[in-house]
């Protein structure tokens, strides 16, 4: 090759390789925005959408998909809708491309044919008492960052549950439990934390998985101690769930945590941002750009939640609800952690569930392995 030659095609080499790497850096970005900027209470990238074909007489008609097929009780969103949905009716006359499921109510908004929706573990809208019926009081817990909202059930005991809700949903999605635990008569705590309605942002506005917002359920363990808790019962989904335990790890009042109740628990967050991403049809070649993305714009680092998820660092009951439907969070790390500590850890398996929602696929069963594990705590 002449030299003009090899030189003229090794700029271009290079010219090709930067502007190549800009745009692998721009998308490796993007694709980090999948955990980082999650919208609350819109559907996460691995929720397909379905499309309502009837909706009348207590039943509804859905486009046939492995989500429509799930068993259980579910939330069904749209733009301007929500509804509740109940089990597949077998009976029901099905086509091959539809499946008929129980309609237990619209909660707000239409739901028209051709509209399109897609299923929430968030039953409940509103507040308790719109949703439940139940009395409560909206309380602000001072943060670091400013002012928490909260709703706050009343109840008996001197064990407080604190609640903290995961990725792709709000403060709303606790309440699939909240009548369970007010029969029990525990008194609730139920947070919004940075970055949720009504709360501060962080700093760079970014979600950090649990990393940074866990210091907001420190203070309502700290709130809660203040206005009468003995004990409390911290309860995560999701990266509540990696919250949960970054504060039973590293909160100044972690001797008055009672118990953990982790559902669907983010314990390694490269994991779940590469399955959010590959949602988003990132290339599997993008997928680590992603996670560096994710390390330099927050700080991220995959050993810190291993490290508070360490078997050896337990210290309290812990009840793990998880399945291998899981896509977001694999289960593998509950099951291990389960196996290493059988005498502290319960691990309660769901199947066909996926991130997020072991209630709703099945809520007898759930709220009874729920029930078991708080009798001793009472």
């Amino acid at each position: 090759m002449r030299p003009a030659k090899a030189t003229a095609t090794a700029v271009t080499a290079v010219t090709t390789a930067l502007l190549g790497g800009a745009a692998a850096v721009a998308a490796g970005r993007f694709a980090s925005n999948a955990a980082l900027k999650p919208a609350a209470g819109r559907p996460l990238p691995t929720e397909p959408r379905l499309t309502v074909h009837s909706a009348a007489d207590g039943q509804i008609t859905l486009t046939r998909a492995l989500a429509s097929l799930r068993p259980g009780t579910y939330g069904l969103s749209g733009n301007g809708s929500h509804a509740v949905i109940g089990p597949v009716l077998d009976a029901a006359p099905h086509e091959a491309d539809t499946v008929v499921r129980r309609l237990e109510r619209v909660t707000h908004g239409t739901l028209e044919p051709g509209a399109k929706v897609w299923l929430t573990p968030q039953v409940h809208i509103g507040d308790p008492y719109a949703a439940l019926d139940i009395d409560h009081a909206d309380v602000d817990i001072p943060g670091e960052l400013g002012g928490l909202p909260a709703w706050f059930v009343p109840g008996i005991r001197d064990t407080w549950v604190i609640t903290v809700h995961g990725l792709g949903t709000t403060r709303e999605h606790p309440m699939v439990v909240m009548g369970f635990l007010h029969h029990q008569q525990f008194p609730v705590l139920d947070v919004a934390y940075r970055g949720d309605l009504g709360a501060p942002r962080s700093p760079d506005g970014l979600g950090h998985l649990g990393e940074t917002e866990w210091r907001d359920l420190d203070a309502a363990i700290r709130y809660a101690v203040r206005h009468g808790a003995q004990n409390v019962i911290l309860y995560g989904w999701s990266t509540g769930a990696a919250m949960v335990l970054h504060a039973a790890a590293h909160s100044a009042l972690r001797e008055r945590i009672s118990g953990l109740v982790l559902d669907s628990p983010v314990l390694n967050w490269e994991t779940t941002l590469r399955a959010l991403a590959a949602a988003r049809r990132t290339p599997g070649l993008l997928l680590p750009l992603a996670v560096r993305a994710a390390q330099g714009r927050t700080g991220l680092r995959g050993d810190r939640i291993l490290e508070t998820a360490d078997p050896g660092g337990l210290k309290v009951p812990t009840l793990l609800f998880h399945g291998p439907d899981d896509v977001i969070a694999p289960w593998a790390p509950s099951r291990q952690l389960a196996e290493k500590r059988p005498e502290l850890v319960t691990l309660h398996t769901v199947p066909d569930a996926p991130h997020g929602a072991m209630w709703n696929a099945d809520p007898v069963g759930y709220e009874e392995a729920l029930r078991r594990f708080l009798t001793p705590l009472m």
